[in-house]
């Protein structure tokens, strides 16, 4: 009875997997794309519960603007496509600068707005869904600081680049940007941009951070208008602000969660705003604890996700997705298995939350490349042919966020069941419990600032700053 149990369960378990692969594959053919909605605290695709694994590449649309690089482009969505990975996040802004999307205020490039309409249509091709972000909080690729400065050049009384949050001028700015992408119409595929289902979703900004009010409440408010302007223009497609967390003055206690400094917004009050469809979490702990053992990161890591997948799930009511992570190769004893280690450990957790109901919905690794792209690293980059360990651990993560979707789906499951038996990179995920193994630790082991020279060394490239 024994032996019949287990093989029973075996094969209930491989024939799950094989027909959730197949319903990934048909889910993100490119004749067969649908939009991705939400559903509580969940995303849905074809009426069915949505988890992925996914990626950064903020670069493409800048690489794909010359038609000789757009090869790049194409090898990073075959590579990842080939992993299982389903959902890229990238910048849809370039202001001001080198190579500009948005010259000036209302005056576009046609050349690079073709390049982000290559980046669409070839990711429909390979089944990929975009998350676009709309502007930097950084003045890499122009954000905030570039608004700012083409308010003062027209003459208005701009104090500081937190002005753009509050001043009539800088928010028209942003709100005719807003209007061209999302109203654009695709060269290639001949959609426009509000009408195609490729994109997942709209990000209002790249980290938002505001000086002028720690208490979140400025950013706030600019949420609120730019969140129900966006909707105004399009309700087909979702919408998240693009924050990395930090909480602020709605819930007090929650601030000892923070690593020590808040920044402006506040996670609960900002994606409790109607309008906003999913809430994100960005995490650099090898940054924003830098000299800390590995352990103690870890441990941070571990405590950031909880908390912030607690309140989607209970206060918010509404998906999370951690939408950046990753592990640089400037810290000081950085290794290929300390980076394979370190996200096998935040890929379990991920999974290990997403299995209670599906809040916890998905990742975004800070990020992929093409090879040949040095002038773009910042020390987090990962090219998949050159990495096959790391593809590996990838793979097997975007497969398990299958399996637990079409699980989710045929078994009924919601946010007040655990999910059933599964593996998941190595290790046997139970009804209950969790078997976790923490990466290797060395009490000596800390951590460089090396990417903390991003900003200056590269940063007019990466787009970048996740400085404290």
């Amino acid at each position: 009875m024994m032996r019949f149990s287990l093989v029973s369960f075996l094969l209930i378990f491989l024939g799950t997997l094989i027909i959730s692969c197949q319903a990934a594959a048909a889910a993100t053919s490119p004749r067969n794309l649908a939009f991705v909605r939400t559903r509580g605290s969940h995303f849905v695709l074809h009426g069915s519960p949505f988890l992925f694994n996914g990626f950064n590449s903020y670069w493409m649309m800048h690489v794909a603007a010359d038609p000789n690089q757009r090869y790049k482009v194409s090898e990073v969505f075959r590579e990842a496509s080939a992993a299982g990975l389903s959902v890229c996040r990238t910048w849809a802004f370039s202001d001001g600068g080198d190579l500009p999307l948005q010259i000036s205020p209302g005056t576009y490039e046609e050349r690079v707005f073709q390049g982000l309409d290559f980046v669409v249509s070839e990711a429909r091709k390979y089944g990929i869904r975009l998350i676009l972000s709309l502007v930097n909080n950084y003045n890499d690729f122009g954000g905030r600081p570039q608004y700012a400065k083409w308010g003062r050049n027209a003459g208005a009384q701009i104090n500081t680049d937190d002005d753009f949050y509050t001043h009539p001028l800088l928010k028209d700015y942003y709100k005719n940007h807003i209007k061209r992408v999302v109203t654009r119409f695709n060269t290639i595929s001949r959609t426009f941009y509000k009408d195609d289902p490729t994109i997942m979703a709209w990000e209002l900004m790249n980290e938002p951070r505001c000086q002028a009010d720690y208490s979140g409440r400025t950013v706030n408010g600019w949420v609120e208008e730019m969140a129900r302007f966006v909707k105004s223009l399009d309700r087909k497609h979702l919408l998240e602000i693009g924050m990395e967390g930090f909480y602020g003055d709605t819930m007090p206690q929650r601030k000892q969660v923070n690593p020590g400094y808040q920044v402006g917004t506040d996670f609960i009050s900002n994606n409790l705003i109607t309008d906003i469809d999913f809430a994100t979490i960005h995490a650099y702990p090898d940054i924003w604890l830098s000299g800390k053992s590995e352990n103690e990161q870890m441990g941070f890591m571990e405590r950031w996700m909880a908390n912030h997948w607690n309140d989607a799930r209970t206060v918010l009511k509404k998906p999370l997705v951690i939408a950046e992570f990753g592990k640089s190769s400037k810290d000081a004893g950085f290794s290929l298995n300390e980076r394979d280690l370190y996200m096998g450990n935040v890929y379990r957790d991920i999974y290990r939350f997403a299995r209670t109901g599906g809040t916890m919905s998905g990742s975004l690794v800070w990020q992929l490349m093409a090879q040949g792209m040095d002038e773009y690293n910042d020390g987090y980059d990962i090219v998949l042919s050159q990495s096959p360990s790391t593809a590996g651990i990838m793979s097997r993560q975007s497969h398990a966020m299958n399996a637990l979707s079409h699980l989710f789906s045929t078994h009924n499951i919601n946010n007040n069941n655990n999910g059933p038996h599964a593996h998941v990179n190595g290790v046997m995920v139970t009804r209950g419990h969790h078997h976790h193994r923490h990466a290797s630790t060395n009490a000596k082991h800390g951590h460089g600032r090396g990417h903390h020279q991003r900003k200056s060394n590269i940063g007019h490239l990466h787009g970048k700053n996740i400085n404290p």
